[in-house]
């Protein structure tokens, strides 16, 4: 397996950390990106650097704020000027709400699909012109069973953003292949331990709407949710399992890197969706005589 030189962004915690730091061991460069790398992110900084140290591995942090176009475009100019060049993108950063739909202000939707879906169009703008001209690289979206799954109520701003940015990078993936740009959409599911992905989840600025279906007919609705989706995950589940999918697909050859990879150990019915999508997608490019964009050109 040759060696990568790998961005992920959102990696301070959760799905990210631990990838970067499985494809590290795997014998990649990987710059983990995360805001605010020199105060509130300082120790995750700080651990990055500890891991990279005991393991003899090259694991390096980047600041790299995927809300400030700014800083997306300083962050891959500067990995490409230490490292050489970029070779796989890995869209991993994200936020999780819970609570009733009507609740959340519209500002707060659009802070969600900032941080879920217009922060992939910030990196692939600023780094996809360098893999372009290399004629050769990988794009990995870490999207969520819930785009096409089963999906329990009050987590709606954050289902609708995952769905918005999977079909997002099914657009892309047809548009990059020429370029000889692959596309892997890794699909979790509910993982609600391993990771502080529901810990942290915002909450409805509109408390008093949130308490009308709290406190009404919604009344432990919120908690029969999250109890029935732990209960569903099995006790072994490990959301390093993650980590691991995507350190596999960076680790095929070029060309037979699958379109979609699903860790989902609840079985929610994402797998079974998702395959005919994808299935209906590929049968209108062939009828449509663009067969060609299915799979990534070679390029010189």
């Amino acid at each position: 397996m040759s060696k990568q030189v790998i961005v992920i962004t959102g990696a301070s915690s959760g799905f990210g950390a631990l990838t970067a730091r499985a494809l590290a061991k795997a014998g990649h460069t990987v710059y983990a990106g995360m805001r605010a790398t020199e105060s509130r992110n300082a120790p995750a900084v700080a651990d990055a650097a500890e891991f990279a140290k005991g393991n003899n591995v090259d694991l390096r942090s980047v600041e790299l704020d995927v809300a400030s176009d700014a800083s997306v475009v300083s962050g891959i100019a500067r990995i490409v000027a230490d490292a050489g060049r970029l070779d796989v993108i890995i869209h991993n950063a994200g936020h999780m709400s819970f609570g009733p739909a009507e609740a959340f202000t519209p500002e707060q939707f659009a802070e969600l699909f900032d941080i879920n879906v217009l922060s992939t169009q910030r990196v692939n703008r600023a780094a996809l012109p360098y893999l372009r001209r290399q004629g050769r690289g990988l794009v990995v979206w870490v999207s969520s069973s819930s785009s096409r799954g089963g999906t329990p109520p009050y987590l709606s701003p954050y289902f609708a953003a995952k769905a918005a940015m999977d079909s997002l990078a099914i657009s892309y993936a047809s548009e990059l292949t020429r370029w000889g740009i692959e596309t892997s959409i890794i699909v979790p599911g509910a993982f609600t331990k391993g990771t502080n992905h529901f810990a942290h989840s915002g909450s409805p600025d509109d408390t008093a709407r949130a308490a009308e279906y709290n406190e009404g007919p919604y009344k432990g609705v919120p908690e029969q949710a999250l109890q029935g989706l732990a209960a569903l995950e099995p006790a072994d589940a490990d959301a390093g399992a993650v980590a691991a999918a995507i350190v596999d697909v960076v680790g095929k050859p070029f060309g037979t890197r699958p379109f979609r990879v699903h860790i989902d150990p609840s079985e929610d019915g994402a797998e079974i969706v998702n395959g005919v999508a994808d299935r209906v997608r590929a049968e209108l490019f062939r009828r449509i005589g663009l067969e060609d964009l299915l799979k990534p050109a070679v390029r010189n």
